[in-house]
């Protein structure tokens, strides 16, 4: 298999996991009450899988000097992934789970082009070609589709 394919690959896996981890999370919501809550539990239990990970691969921690090197902004990765956790338990219920991702979906492709057409926090740059733009032009269509539908 080419480097390649396994990235697609790993790529499409980890977009196919999010609908069920969104579902989890909503059903969890019954019993646990507030989305920020929730989002919370599913945090702790990532913290502690990854944490098992990575002592069962024998992964080694960063020292304190490699760690105290890096920029205050490049933490707040974790502040946008609680957003975007407690944005999905929030609308799910209301709007559904095709809905709710579709507009992820379309966010992260609008954010996305963005990002790597000025290679912004320190990514390659790719730029915002006719063919990408149109790319993510028909996924915001398709999520025109998938609101409208929802009505």
């Amino acid at each position: 298999m080419q480097d390649r394919t396994l990235y697609l690959l790993i790529g499409l896996l980890g977009g196919a996991v999010l609908p069920v981890q969104v579902a989890l999370n909503t059903l969890l919501r019954r019993y646990i009450g507030e989305p920020m809550q929730v989002t919370f539990v599913s945090y702790l239990v990532g913290t502690l899988t990854s944490l098992s990970f990575c002592y069962f691969a024998r992964y080694s921690f960063p020292g304190w000097v490699t760690l105290s090197q890096t920029s205050w902004w490049m933490w707040v990765g974790g502040c946008l992934g609680t957003l975007y956790v407690w944005s999905t338990i929030f609308a799910t219920p209301k709007i559904g789970a095709a809905l709710a991702l579709a507009l992820t979906i379309a966010g992260q492709m609008i954010a996305a082009i963005f990002l790597d057409h000025y290679g912004a926090i320190g990514l390659v740059k790719h730029p915002a070609n006719p063919e990408r733009i149109a790319g993510v032009t028909l996924v915001i269509l398709g999520v025109s589709l998938v609101a409208y539908a929802k009505r």
